[in-house]
């Protein structure tokens, strides 16, 4: 099925028809590693995300000293500038969204208004209860009785790509994987550039599709799957002039606990693939090793 417009060829699944969804969720997770979601404006409100990319476009205009004061608290959690390897990419970051004080404290280093603030605050909550009500159905979708999902850290990151006549064609920011379990992405309304690898290596551009929202899924879901979901590749390429904004939620990993596939999904049939580890510990190892694109899993696999 097709997105609401007709344009994306990726699965759609419609938050408010389960447990009538959930074979077609999983399906989506095994096959395409990303789909639309759509009636979902119950947790978070179309005119939420309105106002938060408004306010997210004032954000990353601030002067940089200001914008360097939203500092790491994990690699890659915070301001990230244009690199020589992203040069057409910027970003602000906020890690674990689901504190109070740490969405305080990103409010505070950016010197964010009352109203901003404001906004700020209720986009992390609704997005959060919308992440977790994610996982609680694809949990169900596999028929497990529990899922673990809500000891795990959260994180947003506003993306920012201003692109220019001259570079149309070029890649806003390379091919990837994401390192984490799940992304819930609130792409630009009006400028689109993002494409998904399909198995094969080929190519889909992701079109985009007002009132609906993206999610994909990383290496961590290929782990903790025991390799039933694909964890997707994808980049951002510039298609026109333009700012293209977009704002990604995260669903990380444990925190303490081991990174591993439950018991129900581990068989005679369907043997354990990856050995537990930690999460920071796999972040550091394709951090380290420059293995962005799905690569580091192999360093973590059951030997045969």
């Amino acid at each position: 099925m097709a997105d609401a417009g007709g344009r994306n060829p990726i699965p759609v699944i419609d938050m408010q028809d389960f447990p009538g969804e959930s074979a077609k969720l999983i399906k989506a997770c095994e096959e395409w590693g990303c789909f639309r979601i759509v009636n979902f404006q119950g947790a978070l409100p179309e005119s939420l995300m309105l106002e938060m990319k408004g306010v997210m476009g004032s954000l990353l205009e601030l002067p940089t000293d200001i914008k360097l004061r939203n500092r790491d608290v994990i690699a890659g959690s915070g301001y990230m500038a244009p690199s020589p390897i992203n040069p057409l990419y910027e970003a602000l970051g906020l890690y674990d969204m689901a504190s109070t004080q740490t969405v305080d404290d990103f409010c505070s280093n950016l010197e964010a208004t009352p109203h901003q603030r404001d906004i700020i605050t209720r986009y992390a909550e609704a997005v959060h209860e919308l992440i977790m009500d994610m996982g609680c159905k694809i949990g169900e979708g596999l028929g497990l009785r529990d899922v673990p999902f809500k000891n795990w850290p959260c994180q947003f990151r506003i993306n920012k790509y201003p692109f220019t006549p001259e570079i149309i064609g070029s890649d806003g920011l390379r091919t990837h994987t994401d390192n984490e379990f799940l992304t819930i992405v609130q792409d630009d309304e009006l400028f689109g550039g993002l494409e998904v690898t399909r198995k094969s290596g080929e190519f889909v551009a992701i079109e985009p599709c007002p009132g609906a929202l993206l999610v994909n899924f990383g290496d961590i879901a290929t782990v903790w799957s025991n390799g039933r979901f694909y964890n997707v590749k994808h980049r951002v390429v510039c298609k026109q002039e333009g700012i293209r904004i977009s704002i990604a939620t995260f669903l990380l990993g444990p925190k303490e606990a081991m990174v591993e596939a439950p018991p129900e999904l581990v068989t005679p049939e369907n043997l354990r693939l990856f050995v537990p580890f930690r999460f920071e510990d796999f972040r550091k190892t394709r951090f380290y090793k420059h293995m962005n694109a799905g690569e580091a899993l192999d360093l973590f696999r059951v030997e045969s």
